[in-house]
């Protein structure tokens, strides 16, 4: 199996460079991350980030031949050779494969991304009808990869201001939320050309979520709630009273 990645040591180059692998993937080779991790062994400098391995930390996130995705659920035999990979397109790179995500982690802080409500706690929990819970699928299965945000020409023009696909969608999870107070704080915070304004619908983040999730859908819905308009996938109407808890 061929392999191109990309090299980057801040202490030696100016600059990354592609440098190409030859490596016969094992038996039990089944995944990208597999082969990465067999030739690790063999070039022990090689540098990446992987934890979980079964696509639900989000930490082997890379551009394989042009597209992001996680090494450990991308399948070897469907991969055109030779294999090329990079680090997230824009975001800063540490070393090889290994990006800085502090502006992507600041920009989803940046949205408030936990439940408001200050109601007395109930002696057990604060129940949802099954329609309610409903109206969180889609978002809060979000590992926050930074797969959709470094694959969106917004957020690498505008990654101090714009809140990216990722956090945007994290918004969305908050605002349709039925247990959270805060909604209207929540879209005042977003009213701005740039922190959700700057998204074109290119939909370049829904085609690279290795959830399959669709934040430009959400992004749009948000969007509607501000104009307060009626939004088609059930989001919270918040001109109307809170649905009962």
């Amino acid at each position: 199996m061929k392999l191109s990645i990309s090299r980057y040591n801040p202490d030696e180059d100016s600059r990354p460079r592609l440098q190409d692998y030859e490596i016969e993937p094992g038996p039990a080779d089944h995944m990208l991350l597999d082969v990465i991790l067999r030739l690790k062994q063999q070039d022990p400098t090689l540098t990446l980030r992987k934890s979980c391995r079964e696509g639900v930390c989000g930490s082997d996130a890379m551009n394989i031949n042009g597209r992001n995705g996680l090494a450990c659920i991308t399948r070897v035999r469907d991969l055109k050779q030779p294999v090329v990979l990079r680090p997230l397109p824009g975001f800063p790179i540490i070393r090889d494969l290994v990006v800085d995500m502090t502006n992507f982690f600041r920009q989803y802080h940046s949205v408030n991304p936990c439940l408001e409500n200050f109601d007395p706690p109930p002696e057990r929990e604060r129940l949802q009808s099954p329609q309610q819970r409903e109206a969180l699928d889609g978002a809060y299965e979000c590992i926050l990869c930074g797969c959709c945000s470094s694959q969106c020409p917004s957020y690498w023009w505008n990654p101090e201001k714009f809140v990216g696909p990722a956090g945007l969608l994290q918004a969305y999870r908050f605002i349709v939320d039925s247990r959270d107070q805060a909604t209207r704080q929540r879209l005042d915070d977003l009213n701005d050309t740039y922190r959700l304004f700057r998204c074109r619908t290119i939909m370049n983040c829904a085609e690279v979520c290795p959830k399959g999730l669709e934040p430009s859908h959400a992004i749009e819905e948000i969007r509607m709630m501000i104009a307060g308009l009626p939004v088609p996938r059930g989001g919270l109407d918040v001109h109307s009273p809170r649905p009962p808890r």
